[in-house]
């Protein structure tokens, strides 16, 4: 039975959740403040922790760090209002594997908690085969959309340079744009196609951990090394070693990776010889890391160990001319992992997708779909399963330099609403989410002559 820790400082709803997941043969235990969820985390392991970014006296950003600090293994899926998906997003860099929009539904709930242990099942089994796992392996199958906008004509271009060399590539760009898709692709066009990609995310390895991680150990060579380890470049030899978020190393892990890469040979923890390894490596960061060069908090001879070659991942806004490509392939990638026959989007969800500016770029865009697969009942997804931060979004996370008053904003909100239904206004007020009536009063309201 997988366990749960809800982090909530509401305790009614925190209650309510609890009877509900523990009703779906969840395991739940409940924390209404950060420090007492704190102490429990630390004390029992939990397969994944559902916490409230809004928590009083605590930085629940800061708390998603302590979590996975604590147990690196768990999974966090963070509860957001409608209009902090900045926030959600940050908290995924900090190592939160979703978030969910209030109000949520029942089912679309049941959907995050089980996909994100699912995730952590694959991840644990992953790795504990890693140790029988040959180097050589079947290629690997990732699905690279070839866009038609400019910006992902020049990403394919330099993909497509750059995979036949043994260059070390840094991939740059904002979180959800899709940057190990894109070192995926630069490994299956290489020559090195046939033996192991490895992934590693290294703002989620604890500093004390990460020697171990990347080099491997023997066993007994420290408290709970119960046996060998196989680390993440001998996992990769022959093949191409990812590391995402490489600007969050410590320092000391820096100097370690460095002395791999000059001399491309490792040593694992508690043995004194020393193995050649052969491996590409292809490194990403959100963060501008010669900014963190200047400030001497990322190693000036790393950065130009890794960054031979760079490419940046264009935002989604940058390629809006391919959103709907984007859109329809997550759709059949929905219907497959939900054994649903969803056949497309209606023109009014189309037109909202192209009016949001997604600042989750592709992962908001995959899941708004995936959820909205989900909840959908008729054969195309409409209007009234897409979270209200798309129909309505936050303002601030549009580039404008004018503030918008709320009768202004609610405003603007109608009309763009009537514009997109052709002016129907039964049809206005269905994606607005509000009574015909209300509709009608509001247009009387603020003079609006249709």
């Amino acid at each position: 039975m997988p366990a749960i820790l809800i982090i909530e400082d509401d305790a009614a709803f925190c209650q309510m959740l609890q009877k509900f997941l523990t009703k779906h043969a969840y395991e739940v235990t409940t924390s209404y403040t950060a420090l007492d969820a704190k102490t429990k985390f630390k004390k029992t392991t939990f397969d994944l922790v559902l916490t409230d970014l809004r928590l009083p006296n605590y930085d629940g950003i800061q708390l998603i760090s302590d979590i996975k600090e604590a147990s690196p293994q768990t999974a966090v899926v963070v509860m957001t209002g409608y209009a902090e998906v900045g926030t959600a997003v940050t908290a995924m860099k900090k190592g939160a594997y979703d978030y969910i929009s209030k109000p949520f539904r029942p089912d679309e709930m049941l959907m995050v908690i089980g996909s994100a242990i699912q995730a952590k099942e694959r991840k644990e089994i992953s790795q504990k085969g890693k140790t029988h796992q040959p180097a050589k392996i079947s290629p690997t199958t990732s699905k690279v959309i070839k866009g038609t906008s400019e910006a992902s004509k020049k990403l394919e271009e330099y993909i497509n340079l750059v995979a036949p060399t043994n260059m070390s590539v840094l991939i740059t760009g904002n979180s959800g744009t899709g940057k190990e898709v894109s070192a995926r692709a630069i490994h299956d066009k290489s020559s090195r196609k046939d033996f192991n990609f490895v992934a590693v995310d290294c703002g989620a390895i604890p500093k004390e951990l990460a020697t171990s991680e990347f080099f491997g150990h023997i066993k007994g060579s420290f408290t709970g090394a119960i046996e060998d380890k196989i680390g993440n470049f001998e996992a990769a030899n022959g093949g191409t070693l990812f590391l995402d978020e490489i600007g969050n190393l410590s320092y000391e892990n820096q100097i370690q990776l460095l002395r791999a890469l000059q001399e491309r040979k490792i040593k694992k923890v508690g043995s004194n010889k020393e193995q050649e390894v052969d491996v590409r490596i292809i490194t990403a960061t959100n963060e501008d890391l010669t900014e963190a060069v200047e400030k001497g908090t990322f190693r000036e001879d790393l950065f130009h160990r890794i960054n031979e070659f760079s490419i940046e991942i264009p935002s989604l806004a940058d390629r809006k001319e391919d959103l709907i490509l984007f859109a329809e392939h997550f759709l059949q990638r929905a219907n497959a992992h939900l054994d649903k026959q969803i056949l497309g989007f209606s023109d009014e969800v189309l037109s909202v997708f192209q009016d949001y500016h997604w600042p989750g770029n592709l992962r908001e865009l995959q899941n708004v779909i995936k959820r909205a697969v989900l909840l959908s009942r008729d054969k195309h997804v409409e209007v009234e399963v897409l979270p209200k931060e798309i129909i309505e979004p936050n303002e601030r996370g549009i580039e404008e330099t004018k503030e918008f008053s709320k009768e202004a904003f609610e405003k603007d909100q109608i009309i763009k609403a009537l514009k997109r239904t052709n002016f129907n206004k039964s049809k206005a007020a269905k994606l607005l989410q509000v009574t015909r009536k209300t509709l009608y009063n509001k247009i009387n309201h603020y003079n609006l002559d249709f």
